[in-house]
């Protein structure tokens, strides 16, 4: 009969070791839960010097020179206080659309359709357009939103429009033509020799 002390009869680890005793385990799993959570609590606590270190590096380095806007007074600041000032400043730069409302929407697609117009040089492309535009002018009629402006953009006449659009056409492409011409012309004009060109 085999003595429980002895050590060769108990089972041992893949590594040979003889297994760890349960409270000691415990305690070391203990331990590096302790130091873990110490260790984050410092790193935490040591940010804002980390923080500060690496601007203090980056500065050095120069990240910081020749920014956009260095030296230059901050555009609109005088106004009058607008909480949703940085919405506009956002949509504005990044020119975003579809975000007013169906009526503020078709006032400003109203006023650049002439100029989404002139950028076309197809008629059928032209057509579509407008008759894109007559179809939400339409839909925005019908469907009511409280709160919002009321909507008083109404809907292009076709074929005016699209007349409209073929007369600036024209008139665009004589000046293309005569400014060509007036290009060729001075090409082809004779020069003085350069020895003749000062008296």
């Amino acid at each position: 009969m085999s003595d429980p002390s002895d050590h060769s009869e108990q089972p041992r680890r893949a590594d040979g070791a003889p297994p760890a005793d349960a409270s000691h385990t415990a305690d070391e799993i203990e331990r590096q839960k302790r130091s873990g959570e110490s260790a984050a609590a410092a790193r935490i606590g040591n940010q804002a010097l980390w923080v500060d270190q690496q601007i203090r590096v980056a500065m050095a380095q120069g990240e910081f020179d020749d920014l956009p806007g260095s030296g230059r007074p901050i555009a609109d600041l005088g106004t009058e206080h607008d909480p949703d000032w940085w919405v506009k400043r956002l949509v504005e730069r990044e020119q975003i659309t579809g975000v007013l409302p169906p009526s503020l929407q078709l006032r400003r697609d109203d006023a650049g359709l002439d100029d989404l117009l002139d950028a076309l040089t197809v008629e059928s492309e032209a057509r579509r357009e407008v008759e894109d535009f007559n179809a939400r002018v339409i839909r925005a009629r019908y469907t009511v939103v409280d709160g919002t402006p009321p909507l008083i953009t109404m809907p292009r006449d076709v074929e005016a429009t699209l007349g409209a659009w073929r007369e600036r056409r024209t008139a665009r492409v004589a000046a293309m033509r005569a400014q060509a011409q007036a290009q060729a012309a001075a090409a082809r004009a004779p020069r003085r020799p350069w020895w003749r060109r000062h008296p």
